[in-house]
C-alpha cells in the first residue's frame, strides 16, 4: 500500500517530542508493513465513516483513511485530542 500524508499530519508530527517522532516513525514503517501488526491496534473510529486510528504508544495515536490502495495519515498527537478531531 501507499500512504500519503495530509499538511496535518505533517504539522502535527513536527509539534511532537523526538522520542515520540521516533515512534511514529517505527509505528509508521510498521503500517506500510503490516496493517494488523499487533503493535499498532488498528480499530475504527467510532461515529465516523471509513476513518480508523493506530496505536503509536500508550498515549498517543495516529488517525488515517484508507482510499484504495493508498493510506491517507491524517493527524497524530495525544489520544484524547486526535481522537476528538480525527
Amino acid at each position: 500500500m501507499r500512504v500519503l500524508a495530509y499538511n496535518r499530519f505533517r504539522e502535527s508530527y513536527q509539534q511532537l517530542p523526538r522520542v515520540i517522532q521516533r515512534k511514529v516513525d517505527r509505528q509508521f514503517r510498521r503500517l506500510t508493513e503490516n496493517l494488523r501488526h499487533p503493535s499498532l491496534q488498528v480499530k475504527r473510529i467510532k461515529g465516523t465513516a471509513g476513518l480508523w486510528e493506530a496505536r503509536v504508544d500508550l498515549h498517543y495515536r495516529m488517525t488515517f483513511e484508507i482510499m484504495g490502495d493508498t493510506i491517507y495519515l491524517r493527524v497524530v498527537g495525544n489520544h484524547d485530542e486526535v481522537l476528538e478531531h480525527p
